[in-house]
């Protein structure tokens, strides 16, 4: 039987054994439910190692050995490949292609375009979001039922019409064409800062507004600086959604000029004049797309976190 001892102070002081924290008995239900999540993260893992596992290869020795799960005949050919910085004759001896693909080049594509696609979407949400959570005007609630609205259709039922408008406009093989139809609008976007400006107090925005304040100088001055948090998350979000993107580039481009890197990976896929392409090299130039992606996620990770669990909350 344990006792406790009184100080000087007058304070309890327990014995140790009493204050370790006591482990729970390993039910069937909690082993279960480890030997699941364990092996959800192993399904979706797998994917990453054996990428990695086949840009490491050379594609010769892998096709003749494709179940290894080492890199077979270990080289950094397809990188070398990838980046240009393999000869021809470098290039085939390994099972390349021998053909020159700028990934720097698309690369290069895909930061202007998620970066501007970015920009502009978050700035546009920002502006229409202060209309509908500050401005009083007439029809504004039917107006926002509308954007309401336009979240519950699937976003592939806009390509065609927005393909015809860019078409019309002449905007294909542009920059401009790929960007603006989600650079203007994203309904959810409006839907998520309004949300959040609805929660902010208006005490010091009609402060500065009696104090002879204009409207824009109070957007900018003082609700921008408020709702820094979930701007920085649309950003970050939106970067990585626009850095994805594949199907309407592919749609509004044809021109090697203005491609994004997602379909850089397929030109580098169709290149080979081989019967096989060139998977190492493949592998290697999916490594090189998703790095910035990596890079992102670890610096921003905490943050997207939270800001997708607070987004539920809300």
């Amino acid at each position: 039987m344990t006792t406790a001892t009184a100080t000087a102070t007058g304070k309890l002081v327990l014995p140790a054994a009493t204050t370790r924290k006591r482990r729970r008995p390993a039910s069937p239900g909690r082993v279960i439910a480890w030997v699941y999540l364990t092996a959800i993260i192993l399904i979706t893992l797998f994917p990453f190692y054996w990428m990695l596992r086949s840009a490491f290869s050379n594609n010769y020795a892998m096709i003749a050995d494709p179940t290894s799960p080492w890199p077979v005949g270990f080289t950094l050919g397809p990188f070398e490949r990838v980046l240009g910085l393999a000869t021809t004759q470098q290039s085939l001896a390994e099972g390349g292609s021998g053909a020159s693909v700028p990934i720097l080049h698309y690369l290069g594509n895909s930061v202007v375009y998620a970066s501007l696609s970015t920009a502009c979407m978050v700035f546009f949400s920002l502006i229409a979001a202060y209309a509908f959570s500050r401005l009083q005007w007439r029809g504004r609630e039917f107006v926002f039922s509308l954007f309401l609205a336009a979240l519950m259709v699937p976003a592939i039922l806009t390509l065609l019409p927005n393909f015809v408008l860019v078409k019309e406009l002449g905007l294909l093989n542009t920059f401009a064409g790929m960007i603006l139809p989600t650079g203007l609008f994203s309904a959810f976007n409006i839907f998520f800062l309004r949300q959040f400006m609805l929660g902010l107090s208006t005490e010091i925005e009609e402060a500065a507004l009696l104090d002879g304040a204009g409207r824009l100088r109070v957007l900018f001055g003082l609700t921008i600086p408020m709702a820094s948090g979930p701007i920085i998350t649309l950003s970050i979000l939106g970067f990585i959604g626009q850095w994805n993107d594949y199907f309407w580039p592919l749609l509004v481009t044809s021109d090697a000029s203005v491609q994004p890197l997602t379909l850089g990976l397929a030109v580098f896929k169709q290149s080979s004049p081989q019967s096989q392409p060139d998977w190492a090299g493949l592998m290697a130039a999916t490594i090189v797309a998703a790095l910035p992606m990596l890079i992102l996620f670890m610096v921003f990770g905490k943050r997207i976190v939270n800001s997708i669990g607070f987004s539920g909350l809300k």
